[in-house]
């Protein structure tokens, strides 16, 4: 008889969770409480470092993401504010594989692929659907539904975000994200030809950047410190004019030329949080922004979301006892989502001009290397 599991949150993460597991052998159901495939989707484009083309490789996904983004032949370059280069940043290999050291891809296309996947192998996906309670005891986890209906699982994984609703079963009710006073600006934008990785050019206040996501498709980011609000739609083509009117090269280029005022601009809140661990209780488990919000500074946010899924794939698939598979998913997972955490962090602080010191060159580095080695 099949192990049956739930997981609740049918984002990037759950995807590539239900996936992973469906591929060990567990009857698998997705919950996912907005309405469709793509009004979950929240953004423009996504950035697949190496290491989460390797994780994608192991669901049956990396090459579907290949063939519809931008496989880039470097990381990244840094510029100053005027166009002058700094630094290039090549990426890291791993050993024995032939893959890039990044990918970019629109976030609808990436949601599609990993949809189209999840269907293949057989999950049941649920839309515009949700739950109220999680009641476990020594042989399962009972889902109660709103109305009152009810589900028997014998696991239970919180895919659900950064404001999860699971997490308060597993972890104190108190533990919140937190913002770090930075927040970043984006834009899809035709592919100019010197975005062939990621751009980086770092101003007075704030960092600008690009990332190709497509053969003609490409998108600007502006990370800058200011305080966590709403802004109307139609204010942000302004305000983003105006924080990029210290720049040259291509970011002034971009501004003068698609920053215009019927743009569609994305404005999002950078947060962050680390859980301690364990990230289960009983049979209830935890991946993700969950347990692991990240900042965009490293494009790792995604990537450690679907690794998470393939581990603990690996992890349920091969022990019987749940307890041990759990405890070796979190200690699988912990130091190297807390390493990204935490790098991702001070290089938001030294672009806030928090950390003059910091080198910035050398974390990323050290986090590619990092990121190379086996999960």
């Amino acid at each position: 008889m099949f192990r049956s599991v739930l997981i609740i949150g049918g984002g990037i993460g759950g995807l590539s969770t239900a996936i992973a597991l469906r591929q060990a052998g567990f009857a698998v159901t997705v919950l996912e409480r907005q309405h469709d495939l793509h009004s979950s989707i929240f953004g423009v484009g996504i950035i697949q470092p190496i290491n989460a083309l390797r994780a994608l490789d192991a669901i049956g996904c990396a090459q579907a993401c290949m063939d519809a983004g931008y496989p880039a032949t470097a990381w990244g370059a840094m510029y100053d504010v005027d166009g002058g280069f700094l630094h290039e940043m090549r990426g890291t290999p791993i050993e024995g594989s032939a893959l890039p050291p990044l990918n970019g891809l629109t976030r609808p296309k990436l949601h599609e692929i990993l949809t189209d996947r999840a269907n293949e192998v057989g999950v049941e996906l649920r839309y515009n659907s949700t739950f109220e309670q999680l009641q476990q005891d020594d042989t399962g986890v009972t889902v109660v539904y709103p109305g009152g209906t009810s589900g028997r699982f014998d696991y239970v994984v919180g895919a659900d975000g950064v404001y999860s609703a699971v997490r308060r079963y597993v972890l104190d009710e108190t533990l919140m994200p937190q913002y770090i006073g930075q927040s970043a600006y984006r834009l899809n934008i035709p592919r100019e030809p010197e975005i062939d990785r990621i751009i980086l050019q770092k101003g007075p206040t704030g960092m600008a950047g690009f990332v190709p996501i497509g053969p003609d498709l490409a998108y600007i980011f502006y990370n800058t410190d200011m305080p966590k609000k709403q802004v109307p739609a139609e204010d942000l083509p302004r305000q983003l004019r105006e924080h990029l009117a210290p720049f040259g090269g291509l970011t002034g280029r971009v501004r003068d030329k698609y920053v215009t005022d019927d743009c569609e601009i994305v404005l999002r809140p950078e947060e962050s949080l680390i859980s301690p661990a364990p990230w289960h209780r009983g049979r209830i488990v935890l991946i993700g922004d969950a347990v692991h919000a990240i900042t965009p500074h490293l494009g790792q946010g995604a990537a450690q979301a679907i690794e998470d899924g393939v581990v603990l794939g690996e992890c349920l698939g091969k022990h019987e006892d749940y307890e041990q598979a759990f405890a070796e998913y979190t200690d699988r997972r912990y130091e190297r989502c807390k390493l990204i955490v935490e790098t991702s962090l001070a290089i938001g602080a030294w672009e806030m001009g928090r950390m003059p010191g910091f080198d910035n060159i050398s974390a990323t580095n050290h986090v590619l290397e990092v990121m190379a080695q086996p999960l």
